[in-house]
């Protein structure tokens, strides 16, 4: 396999899964309205829609196409995900909202392990360093904001309420 190929495979991959990431933060932001985790995860939704355009860009400019199969099996993959046990039968709990914001950790640590390798591909790809660069800083500081907000909501579902 040439290393072009699996470039393509790579890019093609993580943009399938940011269209999960994507559909987990508009939800965790819609199960969260009522708080200021809700407004965070909002602007947060709205950022990673901004990123995944920027993939699909890249995508694009470098020659590959998008796979809907792929986009498919991501969207459905975050919908099971959504089955995970929370402590209640049904309906939305704290344990909830710390593992969704785990999940978008996790993604944000992996879209930014993708912005860190595709600097380190040659420019003649076509590839905007400069961009990647952005992309990537503004990568750590979704990941530390998500942390904070986890940590919150990790401590608030473990208290003892006794």
């Amino acid at each position: 396999m040439t290393g072009r190929r699996l470039l393509g495979i790579y890019v093609v991959d993580h943009l399938a899964a940011a269209t999960a990431g994507v559909a987990l933060a508009r939800r965790a932001a819609r199960n969260n309205a009522a708080n200021e985790t809700g407004a965070f995860l909002r602007r947060l939704a709205e950022e990673i829609e901004d990123d995944r355009e920027a993939l699909r860009r890249i995508v694009t400019s470098c020659g590959f196409e998008e796979s809907k199969l792929k986009d498919a099996a991501a969207w459905a993959a975050e919908k099971i995900g959504r089955l995970k046990l929370n402590g209640q039968l049904r309906g939305y709990s704290p344990l909830s909202r710390v593992l969704e914001l785990e999940a978008l950790s996790v993604g944000i640590a992996g879209k930014l392990a993708l912005w860190r390798a595709l600097q380190r591909v040659p420019e003649a790809e076509g590839l905007d360093h400069l961009e990647l660069q952005r992309l990537a800083e503004r990568a750590e500081q979704q990941r530390a904001e998500v942390e904070q907000h986890r940590l919150s909501a990790a401590s608030a579902a473990f208290a003892d309420q006794a």
